[in-house]
């Protein structure tokens, strides 16, 4: 931005001596406030992995109520329809058109090498958010901002470990399964661990492992076809809270009761984001037995990052987003999760009143 300004400066320069003979009026007459305006703002070209879940919703929201002319930025909006290549092309696209600076929520991790090295070429900042890029030079990249999605994988498997144990639930009761987010995000890498590692060190039946992409309908379809195979699931570990809504409308369809009480024929859902009235209405009333938050409003955190690049700072080069775990069981009320403790935050109806319900 700041070269860009430079060379708008030296240019304003030298139309001021071509035009000198001009008179004043007729160089008041040539002025366009609005073209001036726009010339000031800041570029940024933002490409969405898509449009999969209410969380995903909520992060575009917040990027488009931050990115407005009347806060000095111009945002070039690309939806990716959950395909890399539709990323990839954006991003050139992006480059084409000398913005100013390039957000990235990246659908995978992996594949981001060549285009990254362009932009880096071409000396436009990139700021990745959500989800992460593998790369081999973390210098492709200016900075990252979102969720330790490890942490929130681990803080779910903790409370159904401080769960079962308070209810006198021996490991080998536990029968799970895991609904997945979409295969190589950094958020399926991060919570399949949570619970993969909690299984082996539990001892709990961790049955199967299926990709339901984030989705409500692909949530409905894997859980109809778990509950065939399975007889004797107890817990369902869902990679997000739409993936819990198609979980839970396949568990209530084939006549099986979602709860807490999982020794008494109860299946138990576990979940993950929080974002939505649902979602909270679904933990009140016992459907959904914890959340492990996600908060998706990177809109301002990007441009904190932003603005401290305009100034001539270094932002960090990994952002984590602080965040939460809910129930309305008040079974488990803190879990320590390596050496720290994260308090759980009990819902109620009255604590959930008003604006809160819209999380």
């Amino acid at each position: 931005m700041y070269f860009k300004r430079v060379i708008a400066t030296a240019i304003i320069l030298m139309l001021g001596i071509w035009f000198a003979g001009c008179t004043d009026s007729a160089a008041h007459e040539n002025e366009n406030p609005d073209v001036e305006a726009a010339s000031e703002r800041i570029t940024v070209g933002f490409s969405q992995l898509g449009a999969e879940s209410d969380w995903r919703s909520e992060n575009t929201e917040s990027m488009k109520a931050t990115f407005t002319e009347e806060n000095g930025y111009t945002l070039i909006f690309e939806d990716g329809q959950q395909k890399q290549a539709n990323q990839i092309r954006a991003i050139r696209m992006f480059i084409q058109q000398e913005v100013d600076y390039i957000v990235l929520a990246p659908v995978m991790e992996t594949g981001w090498e060549t285009v990254l090295q362009e932009a880096k070429d071409a000396g436009i900042p990139v700021i990745i958010v959500d989800r992460k890029v593998d790369v081999s030079d973390d210098s492709l990249f200016t900075c990252w901002i979102g969720s330790d999605f490890e942490l929130e994988g681990k803080k779910a498997a903790e409370w159904l470990n401080r769960y079962a144990t308070a209810k006198g639930i021996a490991p080998t009761d536990i029968h799970v399964v895991n609904i997945q987010g979409t295969k190589g995000s950094s958020p399926q890498i991060g919570r399949t661990k949570g619970l993969a590692d909690a299984a082996r060190a539990n001892g709990w039946d961790l049955m199967a492992e299926v990709p339901g992409d984030f989705t409500q309908a692909k949530g409905k379809e894997v859980m109809e076809s778990l509950l065939r195979q399975y007889a004797d699931i107890n817990v369902v570990y869902c990679e997000n809270d739409n993936e819990a809504f198609g979980a839970i409308e396949a568990i209530e369809a084939a006549g099986k009761k979602v709860g807490s009480d999982i020794t008494g024929g109860e299946i138990m859902v576990i979940s993950f984001d929080g974002v939505n009235r649902e979602a909270i209405r679904y933990t009140l009333e016992g459907k959904i037995t914890c959340i492990a938050e996600c908060n998706p409003l990177h809109g301002p955190r990007v441009k904190a990052m932003i603005e401290a690049l305009e100034t001539g700072g270094t932002p960090e080069k990994f952002s984590y987003v602080d965040e939460g775990i809910f129930s309305a069981d008040q079974t488990v009320d803190v879990l320590n999760i390596d050496g720290t403790d994260y308090e759980v935050t009990i819902l109620t109806e009255e604590s959930m009143s008003g604006d809160d319900k819209n999380r």
